[in-house]
């Protein structure tokens, strides 16, 4: 799979134009917040990321999993290249080393096998090879699916997931899609609140596990749809 060449952007908390947004000077002075694709050595500070969606989800294997496996295997299999949250697939917002937030995503044509990669590790989280965490359907024809959006819990307030939302146009459009599609869980309503001041539209609904999500879409800069 060909890897969309990103080119880092980076902003200032005097110059952050470029995606739009601010992101505020703490007492240290200039805060610098860059979103690049991601890279094998995040794989430490991504994994609670990534956890963060899998809470929200309350994914039924993986609630008596302890922590620390659990980011072990994430570890992992952030370094398989084919995997949902494999590097490839990932773009992280870092401010001076610190990864603050990620996002996730991938095209529909993907979706059918982008978990087989994991299936060797199954074991390790006390699962046989063959289950699967996500079974059901979440994007559709023709989509630049964005799987997961998460910033940490202390970097939340700062515009960081807007950035992270603006910049994954230029991942899509180098896929050759049209839109980007994305799911909201009806019980999030800050979080569709964010999707659609940023463009998103709810195009239908569907069931993720034991929630119901909105699905939405949103036209990709510089694409006739």
């Amino acid at each position: 799979m060909q890897k969309a060449q990103l080119e880092p952007t980076a902003f200032a908390a005097d110059e952050c134009q470029q995606i739009g947004g601010s992101f505020s000077a703490n007492k240290r002075g200039a805060i610098f917040l860059i979103i690049r694709p991601s890279k094998p050595d995040d794989a430490p500070q991504v994994a609670p990321l990534i956890d963060i969606v899998f809470t929200e989800m309350e994914i039924p294997q993986l609630m008596k999993v302890p922590k620390k496996t659990l980011y072990s295997v994430l570890e992992q299999a952030f370094l398989l290249p084919t995997y949902r949250y494999g590097y490839p697939q990932m773009l992280v917002a870092d401010q001076d080393g610190q990864i603050e937030g990620i996002a996730v995503g991938y095209l529909h044509e993907q979706e059918a096998h982008i978990d087989d990669a994991l299936k060797p590790l199954l074991p390790k989280l006390g699962l046989t090879p063959n289950s699967s965490l996500f079974s059901d359907t979440e994007t559709y024809a023709g989509e630049w699916y964005l799987d997961t959006l998460a910033v940490a819990e202390t970097a939340q307030g700062h515009g960081i997931g807007t950035k992270l939302l603006n910049a994954v146009d230029t991942v899509a459009r180098a896929r050759h899609a049209k839109v980007v599609s994305l799911n909201v869980d009806q019980q999030n309503p800050r979080a569709k609140k964010l999707y659609e001041r940023n463009g998103f539209l709810k195009h239908g609904e569907l069931m993720i596990g034991s929630h119901r999500y909105d699905h939405m879409l949103r036209p990709v800069v510089g694409e006739e749809v």
